[in-house]
């Protein structure tokens, strides 16, 4: 099989090396000249994957008819936001037969669907039995350099999910399969928010207790809304929700607790935005779940705290306080 992964960030890229390691012949899409040039000559993405090599045998280019000829499986590892306008390019493809797997997540700001949701409004061609989701705790830093890693592929079609589970599996990379693609795609998305919530606790001086506080409640909220959306609930409590919730609120890698803990310090949202390379996939996914939760009535107090601090300028101990004084109830 030929394989098509379009976008070269540090998960893109990661995928990419995995899939060269098992033989597949593939086509790594970067979007900016500048990069595809210096990938090529020095054989390492230097700006989101530095230090690991890059094989011959991986073709990385920015002609996207060149990256998808023939493919069999397009990975559509491009940041959210900016998913729709690559699928533009696509839109005239024969897509039909072809596996769409989405490793990207988030939820479309204006639209608020899912990247599923986006793929199948941009492709009418492609088939939604033949769209998958790869989701879970995996930093690609840490996949890179082969670290044991449990992930999850999930699909409408058990078939389309273990196809993809049988491209993917690896001794150091399990994948398991699920068929609640919804839940899968939303537990990858919404848990940014909640991670974001983590760094600001601990950029504002909280600990332990306030972060273990915010993730099990954190849990609640996304469940909450994710079964609001055709979820499953059980989901929630698999890899891609509680798994990809710990991993997130917690490591070194984490770029939305790294922004969340920024901004709990005191530091303006864009300055450090501005700071950073790479993209921070919950700040536009907090104001979708904002957006969300109020058109369709889902109580989320944690999200909606990070939304204050992020977009309103709250203080972070102010948000906080208002958390820990609402109403008493049972768990």
């Amino acid at each position: 099989m030929n394989i098509a992964v379009l976008g070269a960030g540090s998960w893109g890229t990661t995928l990419a090396l995995l899939l060269i390691e098992k033989g597949y012949d593939v086509r790594l899409w970067e979007y900016h000249t500048d990069n595809v040039n210096v990938m090529r000559e020095t054989r390492e993405n230097v700006a989101f994957l530095p230090g690991i090599l890059l094989p011959e045998r991986l073709l990385v280019t920015n002609d996207i008819d060149e990256a998808c000829r023939s493919a069999g499986m397009l990975v559509t590892a491009v940041p959210s936001q900016h998913l729709r306008s690559v699928l533009s390019h696509l839109s005239t493809k024969k897509l039909s037969e072809t596996i769409i797997c989405n490793v990207a997540k988030g939820i479309e700001t204006e639209s608020l669907m899912t990247m599923t949701e986006v793929i199948e409004d941009s492709l009418p061609q492609c088939r939604k039995d033949n769209l998958a989701v790869l989701s879970g705790p995996s930093h690609a830093e840490e996949v890179s350099k082969r670290i044991p890693t449990a992930i999850v592929a999930a699909s409408v079609k058990s078939r389309t999910a273990k196809i993809v589970q049988d491209v993917f599996l690896t001794p150091y990379f399990r994948v398991y399969v699920n068929e609640d693609l919804r839940g899968v795609e939303l537990g990858g998305s919404i848990k940014n928010v909640i991670a974001v919530a983590a760094g600001i606790s601990d950029g504002a001086g909280f600990g332990d207790n306030t972060k273990a506080a915010i993730m099990t409640r954190g849990i609640y909220e996304i469940t909450r809304l994710g079964v609001k959306m055709g979820a499953q609930p059980r989901t929630f409590a698999g890899l891609s929700g509680i798994g990809d919730l710990i991993v997130t609120c917690m490591s070194k890698h984490s770029r939305n607790r790294y922004v969340g803990e920024q901004v709990g310090a005191g530091k303006p949202l864009q300055e450090v935005l501005k700071s950073m390379v790479m993209i921070a996939e919950g700040v536009p996914t907090t104001k979708s779940v904002h957006a969300l939760s109020q058109k369709l009535g889902v109580e989320m107090p944690i999200a909606g705290a990070v939304y204050q601090v992020l977009f309103e300028g709250r203080n972070p101990h102010d948000a906080t306080e208002d958390l820990m004084t609402r109403d008493a109830k049972g768990e």
